[in-house]
């Protein structure tokens, strides 16, 4: 995610939301690098949709909590390794990570806009709520009997059953109303500090390693084909 990608960006998604639209003169300029940065591998994207495709990576771990839980419900074999790789997943790129962003980068913008505040105050309850349940969850073992069953598969249903809206508002409402609230060249900034910070905690491969991790855990629970979830109509 370089830099040049993050400003090819902006630049096209000017008009779209409302952005003074380019010059023809840079306009062109645009389209005659973007051949250049896709052949070296860059991806189009800002910060908005940088924190989305993180939300991908949280809706596959919740997927794996979903399938903790009917083995549960089940009374299946139980395997806990897979729990926790999903909650040290979730404890070190969504929550270490993803909600830090938000939480120092994201949410006082809004505060400091008076825009969305009580949508902003919900879900930084909820990141902490979310935090408890990881730490109940990274402390967990193989279930043994049916209370500790019972506590585990309402912790797992809590995290899936907050997350599910939380990821789903933030995508719809919060991080499309960022480009209301800060001009391009801040957004072009702050696509910036959200690379640097990337780099800073995982290196230059981040959300590839965090894609690698969760493809894993789906092959651990015998959920990675997609296929699976076709209905049968």
């Amino acid at each position: 995610m370089s830099t040049n990608a993050r400003r090819t960006f902006v630049l096209g998604a000017g008009a779209a939301f409302g952005w003074a639209a380019l010059p023809p003169a840079s306009a062109e300029g645009a389209r005659k690098a973007a051949p250049k940065d896709k052949a070296k591998g860059d991806e189009d994207i800002g910060p908005g949709e940088d924190l989305m495709r993180e939300h991908g990576v949280l809706r596959r771990v919740l997927l794996a909590y979903r399938e903790l839980v009917r083995r549960l419900e089940a009374g299946a074999g139980f395997d806990a390794r897979a729990l926790q790789d999903g909650a040290s997943l979730v404890r070190t790129f969504v929550e270490d990570y993803h909600e830090r962003q938000e939480e120092e980068l994201l949410f006082p913008r809004f505060e400091r806009a008076h825009v969305l505040v009580e949508l902003v105050t919900v879900l930084r309850a909820q990141h902490q709520a979310g935090r408890k349940i990881t730490a109940r969850l990274q402390a967990a073992t193989a279930p043994t009997d049916v209370a500790a069953r019972g506590q585990l598969r309402a912790d797992l249903l809590a995290f899936i059953n907050m997350y599910e809206p939380h990821a789903a508002r933030e995508d719809t409402v919060l991080f499309p109303a960022l480009h209301g609230i800060v001009s391009r060249s801040e957004y072009d900034a702050l696509g910036e500090d959200f690379e640097r910070r990337e780099h800073q905690t995982f290196g230059e491969d981040g959300f590839e390693h965090a894609v690698a991790r969760v493809d894993a855990l789906e092959k651990t629970l015998g959920i990675e084909a997609l296929s699976q979830f076709t209905p049968k109509v």
